[in-house]
């Protein structure tokens, strides 16, 4: 079986997406039931980097829980693919069975990583101002 792969965006106008590695496991709450498209995790955030030997810093919160990771360049970038049924695909034995393609929708050269702890972010309550009451004057 033959399966083409085309790329419509030419080769260096593909759109860059980047993997973010996490260490441990993300549970989304019972009330998604498996579907976690659309699913808000956390807020990802990047910090410029001091100077240009060093690498650029990244933060991810997620609840009252902030990770620090870095960009790290992927050893062989990776390919995002969709995929198409082109032509045929009909029912009984008079038309051909539908060929698959695949299309580049984006490649991966870099992945964030966060390979430490998270920090526990912990505010301060917020403080009641106490008021004075002044005796009254007769």
């Amino acid at each position: 079986m033959e399966i083409r792969v085309r790329c419509g965006c030419g080769e260096s106008s593909c759109p860059e997406w980047a993997v973010v590695e996490l260490q441990g496991v993300v549970q989304p709450q019972a009330s998604f039931a498996g579907d976690i498209r659309g699913l808000h995790i956390g807020r990802l955030c990047s910090a410029p980097s001091p100077s240009a030997t060093s690498k650029a810093g990244y933060t991810f919160t997620v609840g009252y829980h902030e990770l620090a990771g870095t960009k790290v360049t992927l050893k062989k970038p990776l390919l995002v693919l969709r995929k198409k049924k082109v032509g045929g695909g009909g029912v009984g034995d008079q038309e051909p069975p539908a060929e698959v393609e695949l299309e580049v929708i984006g490649i991966i050269r870099h992945k964030i990583l966060f390979k430490d702890r998270p920090k526990a972010l912990i505010s301060k309550p917020a403080t009641k101002e106490k008021k004075t009451v002044q005796p009254a004057e007769d």
